[in-house]
C-alpha cells in the first residue's frame, strides 16, 4: 500500500455546530468552488498561481549564472519570505547552500552578517510586492550591498514607481517583475516562493506538481473543514486557532499559515488568531489553559512521520526497568501526541490533525495549496474579501506619516 503524503482527520464534532448554518453554507460552498475554478484559469486572479498553465516572469535560462553561489541571503518581510522560510525548513535536509533570512529589523544582526561574510560571495534576492517595504528597504541599504552592475543581487517589486524597481533601473541590477494580482500571503507558488527555492537547489516543478488535488481528488476533507471552520467563525464561540506542532520542521510552515490566515480572515470583527505552539515542550506550560480554560480554542494537530532510530537508554546502574528504557524518541513524542489527542475527544474539544508521511517537495506544495483553498473559501463563506488587508493598509499609512 502506498502511503498517502499526508493525512487528515476532522475532529470538529457537531455539538459546536449550527445544522441549519451547515446547510446554507453547503449551497453557498457549490458556487464558490466555481469562482474559485475560474479564477485559477483567470491570468489576472490571485489564485491563478495555482493553475498548471501558470507562467513564471523569469526564464530558468537566466538564473543559471546565479547557481554558482553557495551562500544565499533573503530580504523581505511577511509573505515576501514566509514561504521561503517554510521551503527551506521543510526540506532542510537536502538543501546544501546556507540560507540567511533578513525578516525583521535586527542591527546586531545585520553587522555580524557583514564582519563574518564575504558579501561578494552572497546572493542576495530582496523581494518586496509594492517596493516600498520600510524594513525591507532598512535591511537593503544597511547591509551596503547597492553597486551599480552587481552581479550577486536579484530583485522582485511590481514594475511600478517604487523605490526597489527604481534603483533596480538605476544601478542595472537583475530584475523580475511581482504580478500586481497576487498579493504577497498568496505569493509562495510564484516568482516570489519559487526563485529562493530554485536557487536553495529544490525542483519548484515538482513544488507545483499536485497543487491542484485538493480541487480534483481530494474534495472531502476541504469541503468538510471549510463548511465547519465558517459555521464556528460565524457563531463567535471559537476565535483561537492553535497549532500545536509536534515537528521542528513544520514550524515555518505554520508561521506562514498564521500570517495567510491572520490577514485573510481577520475582518469585521471576525477571525481566528493563530498561535503556534510548540509541543511537547507546551504540554508543561499551556496545556492546562488548553484542556482546562475557556472553550473558545480549536487546535490543528501536526506531526511528521520521524524515521530517527535514536533511543533512550539508561545504565543498568541507573534503572534498566524504566518504562522509557530502549523507547525510540519518536516512539515517545507520538505517545504524548495520542495521549492530547485522547483527552482532546475526552473533553469533547474540536480539533484536526495533519500527519505528514513524506518530507519532499510535492508535500510542501500540497500543504500550501490547501491552506491557500481552504482560507479563500472560509472568507468567502463568512462574507468578507480574503484578499485585502485594509487594517495593515492604516497602520503602513501612518508609519510614512510619523517618518516624514
Amino acid at each position: 500500500m502506498i502511503k498517502q503524503n499526508f493525512v487528515t482527520k476532522n475532529y470538529i464534532q457537531k455539538k459546536h455546530l449550527y445544522n441549519n448554518s451547515i446547510k446554507k453554507l453547503s449551497k453557498k460552498y457549490k458556487k464558490i468552488i466555481k469562482e474559485i475554478n475560474y479564477d485559477v484559469n483567470s491570468l489576472d486572479k490571485t489564485l491563478n498561481v495555482l493553475s498548471d498553465k501558470y507562467e513564471f516572469n523569469f526564464k530558468i535560462k537566466n538564473l543559471k549564472k546565479f547557481k554558482k553561489y553557495k551562500t544565499i541571503a533573503i530580504i523581505g518581510m511577511g509573505g515576501s519570505i514566509l514561504g521561503a522560510e517554510a521551503i527551506y525548513s521543510f526540506l532542510k535536509k537536502k538543501i546544501k547552500k546556507k540560507v540567511y533570512f533578513f525578516n525583521n529589523i535586527k542591527t546586531k544582526k545585520n553587522k555580524i552578517f557583514k564582519k563574518k561574510k564575504n558579501l561578494n560571495k552572497v546572493l542576495f534576492l530582496i523581494i518586496s510586492k509594492s517596493g516600498n517595504t520600510i524594513e525591507t528597504l532598512s535591511n537593503f541599504s544597511t547591509l551596503n550591498i547597492i553597486k551599480k552592475n552587481a552581479k550577486n543581487l536579484i530583485i522582485i517589486s511590481e514594475k511600478k514607481n517604487n523605490l526597489l524597481y527604481l534603483i533596480s533601473k538605476k544601478y542595472n541590477l537583475f530584475y523580475i517583475e511581482h504580478k500586481s494580482y497576487i498579493g504577497g500571503r498568496y505569493s509562495v507558488l510564484s516568482e516570489v516562493g519559487m526563485l529562493p527555492a530554485y536557487f536553495m537547489g529544490v525542483n519548484i516543478f515538482k513544488i507545483r506538481s499536485k497543487i491542484k488535488i485538493f480541487l480534483t481528488s481530494k474534495k472531502i476533507f476541504l469541503k468538510d473543514s471549510a463548511l465547519k471552520l465558517a459555521n464556528l467563525l460565524n457563531s463567535k464561540k471559537f476565535n483561537n486557532l492553535i497549532f500545536l506542532n509536534y515537528s521542528p520542521e513544520i514550524e515555518k510552515f505554520l508561521y506562514w499559515s498564521q500570517q495567510l490566515i491572520a490577514e485573510s480572515l481577520g475582518k469585521k470583527g471576525k477571525g481566528f488568531l493563530p498561535v503556534i505552539s510548540s509541543a511537547p515542550k507546551d504540554h508543561h506550560s499551556l496545556l492546562q489553559l488548553y484542556l482546562d480554560g475557556p472553550r473558545d480554542k480549536i487546535f490543528n494537530i501536526f506531526s511528521l512521520d520521524d524515521t530517527t532510530k535514536e533511543k533512550v537508554v539508561f545504565k543498568k546502574d541507573i534503572d534498566s526497568k524504566s518504562f522509557l528504557n530502549k523507547k525510540n524518541l519518536n516512539f515517545i513524542k507520538n505517545a504524548q501526541k495520542r495521549a492530547l489527542i485522547a483527552s482532546l475527544k475526552k473533553n469533547k474539544i474540536p480539533f484536526r490533525e495533519f500527519k505528514i508521511n513524506k518530507v519532499n517537495e510535492e508535500v510542501i506544495g500540497e500543504l500550501f495549496s490547501y491552506f491557500v483553498l481552504e482560507t479563500v473559501i472560509v472568507g468567502k463563506l463568512i462574507k468578507i474579501n480574503p484578499f485585502d488587508q485594509p487594517a495593515v493598509e492604516q497602520v503602513k499609512t501612518y508609519t510614512k506619516k510619523f517618518l516624514t
